[in-house]
């Protein structure tokens, strides 16, 4: 079988590998720009700056609740390639208007950056897992998810590294995500066609009830049903998390953006890293028995990273600690091992998910699949952002924050099991799980 890696050698992944990667280093340096200035410089108040990062992600990810049906019916029944190139011609518009917001400091207009680029992202989710079945043989489907896996957290490492360095400079952070959105646009037309397969039904444009009917046809597979609500409650404790960063880093651990940006690095680079243990240890096979240990390992690293908040000692000048300052903290070294090991361990997690939503369904339906599942990943990712909100409202300082995150990893350990069980229970070839 050929190596994950001999895949970027080929027209048939490597275009759409390279156009995903600098679409998700262009969405992360943007959001994350935009979240350090307003964390950092704008607000002075722990509940604000939650509450506000509580918003720009529920923003970005309102788009995938809403749109992710019409998304999933385009992309099964029209061209991928063509709405690929399509998107990423939107891309450059909505970077105009985030470049502005950013040039001029100006809040709102970077929140609607935001959720367009939610949109965008809304669109091109479900065709970037939906057309590697299409182009790749069966044995190099996992390979080729766990690589874009991989790519799209080193894309959103390197995004969050350099939105730290110039988070201060309105002007090259413009620049940068419109000459990257660019880039990506020409990239984008080296996609081969990947035409639709099967009847092309009308398309309904009415996105509840185009939601509802995709998210029953899709979740009455038990299978799915399980997979999906696993990589929900993966998702809802990515948001808390990422939500938590920013003010945790600031108001806790006494650091400054680039730390914060570190922080979120870390987090990308070792989901990265699990893609790749996890497609080791499966050797090209799509199966989710790792999951449950995964996750739970996931939220033993959790309840680490917040007993080592609790007794962390900030400054007490006011002033905050720079990356070398804070690295030179005695506990700097656990609290790296612990985000380290929630984002490796998640990365073992979710990626043979991802696969086996991909490959448990027909070619012309993993579109639509892709897309059911991000609708009800992004009405968890909500209800985290929610609760992030909330709680924050309550008083819950982020160092406890973290344990309600803990907690949602045994849900998810417990959904994987089940997943197992029921994949054990029934075991059928790949793309014939489409009955009950």
């Amino acid at each position: 079988m050929q190596t994950s890696l001999g895949l970027l050698g080929h027209r048939r992944f490597l275009p759409l590998f390279v156009t995903q990667l600098l679409g998700a280093f262009n969405d992360n340096l943007y959001k994350t720009v935009m979240v350090l200035f307003v964390t950092f410089h704008v607000y002075n108040d722990v509940g604000r700056e939650v509450q506000f990062n509580a918003v720009a992600t529920g923003l970005f990810i309102l788009p995938f609740f809403l749109l992710s049906a019409l998304s999933g019916q385009l992309a099964d029944t029209r061209d991928k390639a063509r709405i690929i190139r399509l998107v990423k011609t939107a891309e450059i518009f909505i970077m105009l208007v985030g470049a502005a917001g950013l040039l001029l400091a100006n809040v709102p207009v970077m929140l609607a950056a935001t959720l367009a680029m939610g949109i965008h992202s809304t669109f091109f989710g479900p065709i970037k897992y939906a057309i590697l079945p299409q182009h790749l043989e069966p044995g190099e489907v996992l390979g080729g998810t766990g690589l874009v896996e991989a790519g799209t957290y080193l894309a959103i490492l390197a995004g969050t590294i350099v939105a730290g360095l110039v988070s201060g400079d309105a002007r090259l952070a413009a620049a940068m995500v419109l000459g990257v959105a660019a880039l990506g646009w020409l990239t984008a037309r080296q996609v081969p066609p990947a035409p639709p397969l099967g009847d092309l039904p009308p398309l309904d444009f009415h996105v509840v009830r185009s939601s509802i009917r995709l998210v029953s046809a899709t979740m009455h597979v038990r299978r799915l049903f399980l997979a999906i609500l696993s990589i929900s409650f993966f998702w809802a404790i990515g948001a808390v998390l990422i939500i938590q960063f920013p003010p945790l880093v600031k108001n806790v651990l006494t650091a400054d953006e680039r730390v914060a940006s570190l922080f979120l690095g870390i987090f990308s680079v070792g989901v990265a890293i699990g893609s790749v243990i996890v497609n080791r240890l499966l050797k090209g096979e799509v199966s989710a028995r790792w999951s449950p240990v995964s996750v739970l390992a996931m939220g033993g690293f959790i309840l680490m990273l917040s007993f080592v908040a609790r007794g962390w000692e900030g400054t007490t000048d006011g002033s905050l600690y720079g990356w070398r300052d804070f690295m030179g903290h005695p506990g700097a070294l656990l609290i790296t091992i612990s985000l380290l090991g929630v984002s490796i361990a998640g990365g073992m997690f979710v990626v043979p998910l991802y696969a086996f939503l991909t490959t448990t369904v027909e070619k012309d339906q993993t579109a639509r699949t892709v897309a059911a599942n991000n609708i009800v990943n992004s009405g968890a990712m909500v209800v985290g952002s929610l609760l992030a909100f909330g709680i924050s409202l309550a008083g819950v300082g982020a160092a406890d924050q973290l344990l309600l995150t803990a907690a949602m990893c045994l849900v998810s350990a417990w959904l994987a099991t089940r997943l197992n069980a029921a994949v054990a229970a029934c075991p059928l070839p790949l793309g014939q799980a489409t009955k009950p």
